[in-house]
């Protein structure tokens, strides 16, 4: 519920950024770009080819132990097969992710107009968001890796959120997820360093959820112009609770077991990198910037922003 109608939202409204754009206008657009620019990564990737010696599976740079004591002493066979083992453990948290952005999208569109050009969209993101969880899911069968689930706890914080989250914390939640990892893929799929197919898979998820993130921030914008007050004041602390469990869930302490290292020195060493915490303040720079633009980094939220690492 909102507490201006939609004809107010379009009539010169606006936030820290500008006006408002017209939702209908944006979702038309980026349903003209989805039907240009869309994969079927089961025809678009090779699965089949044989993994190159010596390639990472994961930017050095972007690996979690990078530049640790312990990273200094692994072997460079070390080395690539912890970045073989988080790529993996990421595919993971983004399934894990994705079912829940699917859950909340559909919860979003519910009672609105299924002939609009917004709910046409939100299925259309849906239907991405499939392929990609399909993806991420052969991705990990091919690799030869386990899948890595995130925790029980952090499972069952995943359902309460979805059940009890509002519009605007939804789609701040989905920024969350999506722009972080857009960020690492964005600099995966050019680095000829990198397995072609990881390079595949991060390019059509470079491309596909540009329009996602699109929609998710216009629509967060809208919604905290409109949202009653304790709407708004609810996502900044929904929000900053979130982003502190994702970056907690972001590196699978397993992946240090099943590369033949200590979990709990990998773990602490990962913690007291400063390689580290800047790697995951740049990737969520660009969103935590939004994000104080339109008013959620505020109060408590912020706080919860700053104890997750992400906010500098």
């Amino acid at each position: 519920m909102t507490t201006l109608t939609e004809a107010d939202a379009l009539d010169g409204l606006r936030d820290a950024l500008g006006l408002l754009k017209d939702r209908e206008q944006v979702a038309e657009r980026l349903l003209a770009s989805s039907a240009k620019h869309s994969f079927d990564p089961d025809k678009e990737l090779d699965w089949d080819a044989p993994f190159e010696e010596g390639k990472w599976f994961w930017p050095p740079e972007l690996v979690s132990l990078y530049d640790t004591p312990m990273w200094r002493r692994m072997s460079e066979e070390q080395r690539i097969l912890l970045s073989r083992h988080e790529a993996a453990a990421l595919a993971s948290l983004g399934i894990w992710f994705e079912l829940i952005l699917m859950q909340l999208l559909v919860r979003h569109v519910y009672d609105k107009a299924a002939t609009s050009a917004h709910v046409r969209y939100a299925l259309t993101e849906i239907e991405d968001e499939c392929r990609h969880s399909k993806m991420f899911a052969r991705l990990i069968s091919r690799g030869d890796t386990p899948w890595y689930p995130v925790s029980r706890t952090h499972q069952n914080l995943g359902r309460l959120f979805k059940t009890i989250s509002t519009t605007p914390g939804s789609f701040t939640a989905t920024l969350l997820g999506e722009e972080v990892l857009d960020w690492m893929q964005r600099l995966t799929f050019p680095d000829e360093r990198v397995q072609p197919l990881i390079r595949g898979v991060t390019r059509i998820h470079v491309v596909e959820e540009a329009r996602h993130v699109r929609y998710a921030r216009e629509e967060l914008r809208r919604q905290m112009v409109t949202a009653p007050k304790w709407s708004q004041e609810f996502t900044r602390v929904t929000s900053g609770e979130f982003a502190r469990v994702f970056s907690v869930a972001f590196v699978n302490p397993e992946v240090y077991t099943n590369v033949g290292l200590d979990k709990r020195e990998a773990m602490a060493q990962v913690k007291a990198s400063g390689h580290r915490r800047e790697v995951m303040q740049t990737g969520a720079k660009r969103l935590t910037d939004f994000l104080d633009d339109i008013g959620v980094l505020r109060g408590v939220g912020r706080r919860l922003w700053r104890a997750s690492g992400l906010l500098a």
